[in-house]
């Protein structure tokens, strides 16, 4: 018999709230018999969704009551000393004292990785934790950290981060030797700021497969697993990716549609389209790892849909099966250890 994995959702963060996470709660049961989920939020609203759903709380499916909400553009230091009964802190409390195994919210970023780590503290050896995501490429997908969780970063810092990605790679990918690219203006042992030059140091006495540094077109067109930077450049990264996609499927959008020819080409290109599509649709990679937590905490976008807020569902499913805070902190420790030793 298999394990069954308890998942807290924040039913009342993002755009949306329990009219985007009710029935992507609904779904991700259907989908997974081995996840049983926690509904955490008002709980009018919550069974006000459910009833519309024909659906109604079991074995599988509770609804946790929590009086608060952390509104999006509400100060993370604020949300942390007024809100402690909010939809965000009592799910991350469920996977504090273990009635979870994790927890997803599409809230406020600042005040979800604010509200975690003070919950649930760092692993030991962790200094700061970081934002990771997948992100689409020609081999398949880059795991990519940070992302904005830390906009000043150590060397030190950056090989912590290169070892949680490495650890995340090989348990969700099964790939028990990620290559590892520490991103830069350049290739070249010359290039880069003193920070990255001392990470990349660092990186090659470790056991890490790391590969060396990688330019930024590399994310999206070389063979390396997990792309390593700060948080400011990370953000940026992300956001101007997003951005270009966009703006590719407009003017697709918008050539195809100029006159009676192109709207017919369009109809001999769909399936080649469609496969486009779906091979770079942001919301198959919604959900982001706070990783060096003790504990399992998935971001999603604020601006989900149900089918993006189920992907994070099933991302928080694979990294409970995978004890990836676990692994990360074994992983840290035998680091430390061939460190000290040498």
């Amino acid at each position: 018999m298999h394990s069954v994995y308890t998942v807290a959702l924040d039913a009342m963060g993002g755009d949306f709230g329990p009219d985007v996470v009710v029935p992507a709660a609904l779904n991700a049961l259907k989908h997974f018999d081995d996840v049983n989920l926690i509904l955490v939020g008002d709980e009018a609203a919550i069974r006000e969704r459910l009833d519309a759903a024909k659906a109604s709380p079991d074995d599988r499916l509770r609804v946790h009551h929590a009086s608060q909400v952390v509104e999006m553009g509400e100060p993370p230091a604020q949300a942390l000393r007024n809100k402690k009964d909010s939809s965000m802190r009592v799910a991350i409390n469920l996977v504090k004292n273990g009635e979870a195994d994790a927890c997803v919210s599409a809230g406020n970023t600042g005040a979800l990785m604010a509200t975690a780590r003070y919950v649930l503290k760092t692993l030991p050896g962790i200094d700061r934790p970081a934002i990771a995501t997948a992100i689409p490429s020609t081999s398949g997908h880059t795991h990519m950290l940070d992302l904005g969780a830390n906009v000043d970063c150590t060397a030190e810092h950056l090989y912590q981060f290169a070892v949680m990605g490495s650890v995340l790679t090989a348990a969700v990918d099964n790939n028990p030797a990620p290559r590892i690219g520490l991103l830069n203006v350049g290739q070249e042992a010359i290039k880069g700021n003193d920070v990255v030059k001392e990470a990349g140091r660092l990186l090659e006495g470790s056991e890490l497969n790391y590969i060396g540094f990688v330019e930024g077109d590399d994310i999206y067109l070389s063979d390396v697993d997990v792309v390593v930077c700060d948080g400011f450049v990370g953000n940026i990264s992300l956001k101007t990716s997003e951005g270009v996609a966009k703006m590719v499927s407009q003017h697709l959008k918008a050539g195809f549609n100029r006159n009676i020819l192109t709207r017919l080409a369009a109809l001999f290109a769909l399936p080649v389209l469609n496969s486009f599509r779906k091979r770079f649709d942001p919301r198959r990679y919604n959900g982001a790892s706070l990783l060096g937590l003790q504990g399992i905490v998935i971001k999603s976008h604020g601006g989900a849909d149900v089918f993006s807020f189920e992907n994070a569902i099933q991302i928080a499913r694979k990294e409970a099966q995978k004890n990836v805070p676990q692994q990360i902190d074994k992983k840290l420790e035998t680091l430390l250890t061939e460190r000290h030793t040498e």
